[in-house]
């Protein structure tokens, strides 16, 4: 498996030399794929910036992998064909010096940030240093398929290194491939002495299609392990690799080239603009992007300016393409630190700004780190064997930090949890919501900040088994509170703003004797109307509501509380507007329990924000994390209009409690409000206990009538 030795009239480090392909005769530059380069990571980097603009722009990732797979299996298939044999060694220590002094780079400098208490929330240390570790080792895209990580829901609070789960599966290509070319080689030389590119060739073939049918069945039973699950990407590669190996799949003639150049690159563009969160992805929706770029690659002919192969190569897109690997790793930690950043704010010129500045880390990272170490002397004089043992080093090194970053802030983190006990167990007086609503508190409360920012995302309920999500379609219940058979029995219903409310439930049905059953799941909201999402999330919605449908129907509760948040997709089929279908969609559901003569109590959503306000509150005083009303609060909330005049439903209001008339607030009355960008924290959400337990009584004691 190792390359012929040179002649033996050369000296050591000659040899050595002469086996390492950074010494080997340069292979074929193609100006266009390095435009391709471009046009991939600009897709990323501006779907990171603005979502709303270019929503597919996370297919870049894919252009990525046909690169690639294109790429490396040239390179591999020169090797193979010149020598016969590959050279594992000098392979895998050429990537390692090619890819891992900037990504390390990267990985310190967030492991660096993830210790800073005011840059990175103590609560979110835990989950920053798994995946700085994940990522540093290159299995980041396994850490997320195990943690059913939602690569496209743009929510939440992703850590500063999500995006190497790309790296980490490219990585795996590097060490998979070449073994798979090099075992079909063997095998057609040793039993059918035939072709060695040849048989690479079909063993590429086969274990593409076997992936890509792999990807489509898997994305549609599981999409969101199904994004970042190698088996299911590995096909992506084949595609670029078969160009490599299959020369007659590359064209030259002048009209065939400029026609398939230029689709290929409107694929790319309709897929950016066009696919978004909602897309069945990757599955069979991934075979327009990743044949777009396959086009682009084999449009071979350059003979016109207005060509794709000679626009792709002129200078700005090759300098971006030459810098798209550094701009890769350095944007995304940018995005998540930024807002955390004193006096940064999230205008549009602070997002063009930090644009530019993720460009000019990129060439100083591509001039003083890539560049250099490719060709650093003390590795590539010496066999691969002391690349491979640096880079390992280097590595521990990375790890070592981010695990004494999280050993420096592990007592603050306790702190933090004991914190939030001990508010929950005695909250001040005139707290939270209690400023606002219990009149002998004429809006002062106290002068605190509960739970203390850095650790509100950490403020959440303490039971994730009751949540399901994803495609999990199972009626998934559980019990709370008094076992006695007559006790008055409520159920607690919805999607994530419901399941944000079950410790303040929890702590009511002990304190009054009730018996809790709660059903939730994840973007599925109680409601008759299909959603909006296609494929398989939607089809797992709609039986999960079938199941709970058939259990409540089953159960005989006093009353049923149900919330969702405001802004869910729903189908607009058979109704004027969708807005028109989530109406209906509520009351009828509701009307499933209030014919029954069992009452229903539902609430208005809490205002969403653009990102966790948190991260301001983190570095900046409380009045300068405010936001204006209009911006906070949808237009129209589906549950307010669908709980108008409907007999036996109560609906809850506290709208004027997150918000005046102007302006929302992160802090009311010394409670911290948010864990997220839209979820209460549970501390604030149990200053409303009063008003929750309220309703409840009320219309346990008056039913429906």
């Amino acid at each position: 498996m190792t390359s012929a030795p040179p002649p033996p009239s050369l000296s050591r480090a000659q040899r050595r030399r002469e086996r390492s392909p950074e010494h080997a005769a340069p292979s074929r530059f193609i100006p266009h794929v390095q435009g391709l380069r471009a046009i991939a990571v600009l897709f990323v980097v501006l779907y990171h910036f603005w979502p709303g603009r270019l929503s597919g722009g996370y297919v870049g990732v894919d252009i990525f992998f046909v690169i690639s797979g294109f790429l490396i299996t040239a390179h591999l298939a020169r090797e193979l064909a010149t020598s016969g044999r590959v050279d594992l060694g000098q392979f895998w220590a050429r990537r390692a010096r090619r890819l891992l002094p900037a990504s390390l780079l990267v990985l310190l400098f967030c492991a660096i940030v993830a210790a800073l208490p005011f840059l990175t929330p103590t609560s979110a240390m835990p989950a920053e240093v798994r995946e700085i570790v994940a990522s540093t080792f290159y299995v980041e895209n396994w850490y997320l398929a195990f943690n059913s990580a939602d690569y496209l829901a743009l929510s939440g609070d992703p850590t500063t290194v999500q995006h190497y789960w790309s790296l980490s599966l490219e990585e795996q290509f590097y060490v998979i491939w070449p073994l798979i070319m090099l075992l079909a080689a063997w095998i057609s030389v040793k039993f059918f002495r035939g072709s060695r590119l040849r048989a690479a060739a079909i063993a590429i073939g086969v274990v593409s299609v076997a992936s890509f049918i792999f990807c489509v069945i898997f994305t549609m039973t599981d999409p969101a392990p199904a994004y970042f699950v190698t088996l299911g990407r590995i096909w992506q590669f084949g595609v670029g690799a078969l160009l490599a190996l299959v020369p007659r799949l590359r064209v030259n003639n002048a009209v065939l080239s400029f026609v398939l150049g230029w689709a290929g690159v409107l694929a790319l563009l309709y897929t950016a603009f066009t696919f978004d969160g909602q897309t069945v992805f990757p599955g069979y929706m991934a075979l327009l992007p990743t044949l777009g770029a396959a086009a682009v690659i084999a449009a071979s002919n350059t003979e016109r300016w207005w060509y794709p192969t000679r626009l792709l190569a002129i200078r700005p897109m090759r300098f971006t393409g030459d810098i798209s690997y550094s701009l890769y790793l350095w944007h995304w930690p940018l995005i998540v630190i930024a807002p955390s950043v004193p006096f940064w704010g999230l205008t549009i010129y602070h997002r063009v700004a930090l644009l530019c500045i993720c460009f000019v880390l990129a060439w100083l990272t591509k001039r003083f780190i890539e560049d250099p170490m490719r060709s650093w002397k003390p590795l590539t004089s010496r066999r691969p064997r002391v690349t491979l043992w640096a880079s390992l080093g280097a590595m521990a090194l990375v790890a070592a930090v981010a695990a004494g970053g999280w050993a420096a802030n592990a007592p603050a983190y306790q702190q933090g949890v004991q914190a939030i006990q001990d508010v929950r167990e005695n909250p001040p007086v005139c707290f939270g919501a209690a400023s606002i609503l219990d009149e002998s508190c004429a809006g002062e409360g106290p002068d605190t900040i509960l739970p203390a920012p850095g650790f509100a995302g950490a403020d959440s309920p303490d039971e994730p088994q009751c949540f399901i999500q994803l495609n999990d379609s199972r009626p998934v219940s559980c019990e709370f509170g008094s076992d006695d058979p007559d006790a008055p029995r409520v159920a607690l219903v919805g999607d994530s703003h419901a399941y944000q409310l079950l410790g303040t439930f929890q702590a009511i049905a002990d304190r009054e004797g009730w018996h809790l059953t709660t059903y939730f799941k994840g973007a599925c909201p109680w409601n008759t109307t299909p959603l909006a999402t296609a494929g398989s999330f939607g089809a797992a919605c709609t039986d999960w509501r079938e199941g709970i449908d058939a259990e409540l129907a089953a159960s005989e509760f006093d009353v049923v509380f149900t919330s969702a948040i405001s802004n869910t997709p729903y189908s607009s089929a058979g109704y004027d507007s969708s807005f028109d279908g989530a109406v209906a969609g509520y009351r009828q559901a509701w009307s499933t329990m209030t014919d029954r003569g069992i009452p229903v109590v539902t609430i208005v959503d809490n205002p969403g924000w653009e990102t966790d306000p948190n991260k301001c509150l983190r570095s900046r005083d409380a009045s300068e994390c405010s936001s204006p009303r209009a911006e906070r609060l949808p237009a129209n909330d589906p549950i307010r209009d669908a709980a108008e005049g409907a007999a036996g439903v109560t609906l809850l209001d506290f709208t004027d409690v997150y918000c005046d008339d102007e302006t929302c607030f992160p802090v009311v009355g010394g409670a911290n409000i948010y864990r997220d960008q839209d979820h209460l924290t549970v501390t604030f959400a149990n200053t409303l206990t009063p008003q929750f337990t309220a309703a409840l009584e009320a219309a346990i004691a008056d039913g429906v009538g």
